[in-house]
Order: structure tokens, then C-alpha cells, then sequence
């Protein structure tokens, strides 16, 4: 993510995102309204999205593995079921904060209720995978609760971010080349093996470092795609960037 940014290839950079579900304030305030099946589709790609961040703020406010397991199932059930939607005002900010208010919320006043309850009560399951979350963690971390949410949405959104670059690479069958390549996208330019790379692909060092530039525009663009739409306004690109770059480094 440093100023040359990835773009796989000229053809994909205007392309439409077929097969891509958005997760933007607008899906968000449709599906809190009772919305459709494209609204609900973007909540639950939202849901998946954000299992992760949460999960760990719970773990961090000190919440053992099972119980941080079930506080994000239920905050997430009640968000499918619209309660939580109701507070959602993109006037107020980036999806971000809203969502780890509305944890806070959570977590203050409606835990010890939902607690009682049975394992899953027989609301909207998503799939979460409990050992994967644990990976995730860094064990030694002390980070505040805030902070690990931050990192791990931070990790989320590149992940999003090299999957939708990678479809691109498979719709233009350039599969394997994005194989090669997707490994440029971290590290400074000068320390990327051009040789080793171009000697594989039977290209010259030069093209090599074209197609590299390219895929970093693109990765970065991808990037300010996915803030773009968690932000109430086109200015607040920007700090949300500067934002996810300081997780990142946290």
C-alpha cells in the first residue's frame, strides 16, 4: 500500500463488479427498513466481514473464547433482525464507529439477558469458525480492546480487498500470473525479486515492473473502494486510509 497502487490490468479498471454483494450505508438502512433480498445479502456479507474485529474486541475486554463467541453470535442476530439497525445514521460517521458503539451498547446493557438464554436460541446462525479466531489473536498482544478491533478490521478489509483482486486476475484468466504477482503487494519497490519474477514469467525486468505498478494501484484503489462505501462522505476517504495504515502498524 505505498503510492504506487495496484491495477491488475487496464480492462478490469472500469470493469462493473459482477458477482461482488456491497455492503454500503445505503444496503444498511434498506435492510433496517425490511429491505429485500440484495439488502439482506449485503447485512450478511457485513456480518462475515465484521465477525473478526468484534470477536476480538469482546476477547479483549476480557470475555473467555466461548462467551466472546456467543456475545458476538447474539449482536450479530439482533443486527439481522433490525433492532440494532435502527440506530445506524451515516450523518454520524463511518460504519465502523457505529458498529463498535452498538458493541458497547451491547456488551453495558443487554449481555446478562442474553446470556440466560440457550446456545444459539435458535436465531440466525452465521458461520464462525472459533479456532480461526483464536489464530487470529496475538496472544502476547496487550492491545486495548479498541485497538485489537481496529487491527483485525483493518485485516478483514485487505482480505476482502486481495479476494475481489483476485477474482478480477480469474475473469481474465490470469490466474496464475496473479499467483506470481500478489506477493509484490507488500514491501517497498525495491526490495521486489523483478529478476526472479521475470525469469519465471519469460518476461523482460521492465514489463515485470509495469504489471507490479499496476497491481499496487489497483490493490490501493480497491481499497479506498471498500472505506468508501462504510463513510457517510467522500472526504472521509482519506483519514479512514490514514486510519487502516496506523491499525495495521498498531
Amino acid at each position: 500500500m505505498r503510492e504506487d497502487r495496484p491495477s491488475p490490468s487496464s480492462s478490469s479498471r472500469g470493469a462493473p463488479r459482477p458477482e461482488f454483494v456491497t455492503t454500503d450505508w445505503p444496503a444498511v438502512l434498506h435492510a433496517g427498513q425490511g429491505g429485500g433480498t440484495r439488502a439482506h445479502a449485503a447485512l450478511a456479507r457485513l456480518c462475515q466481514t465484521y465477525w473478526h474485529p468484534l470477536y476480538a474486541y469482546a476477547r479483549r475486554r476480557g470475555h473467555a473464547p466461548h462467551d466472546a463467541q456467543d456475545l458476538t453470535q447474539e449482536f450479530f442476530s439482533r443486527l439481522l433482525e433490525r433492532r440494532l439497525l435502527a440506530r445506524a445514521d451515516p450523518l454520524r460517521g463511518r460504519f465502523r464507529s457505529f458498529l463498535l458503539a452498538s458493541m458497547n451498547h451491547f456488551l453495558a446493557n443487554e449481555w446478562e439477558k442474553a446470556r440466560a438464554r440457550k446456545r444459539g436460541g435458535g436465531r440466525p446462525a452465521l458461520s464462525l469458525d472459533l479456532a480461526a479466531a483464536e489464530q487470529r489473536l496475538e496472544p502476547a498482544d496487550d492491545a486495548t480492546p479498541d485497538k485489537a478491533f481496529d487491527k483485525q478490521w483493518a485485516l478483514c478489509l485487505l482480505e476482502t480487498v486481495l479476494t475481489r483482486l483476485e477474482q478480477e486476475f480469474q475473469r481474465e484468466g490470469k490466474a496464475a500470473l496473479f499467483a506470481l504477482l500478489k506477493r509484490t503487494l507488500a514491501g517497498a519497490r525495491e526490495s521486489q525479486p523483478y529478476a526472479e519474477l521475470a525469469a519465471k514469467l519469460g518476461l523482460s525486468e521492465g514489463a515485470i515492473k509495469v504489471a507490479v505498478h499496476r497491481l499496487r494501484r489497483r490493490y490501493r484503489d480497491l481499497i479506498r473502494e471498500e472505506i468508501a462505501l462504510t463513510v457517510a462522505a467522500p472526504e472521509e476517504v482519506e483519514s479512514e486510509m490514514r486510519h487502516l495504515l496506523e491499525a495495521l502498524a498498531g
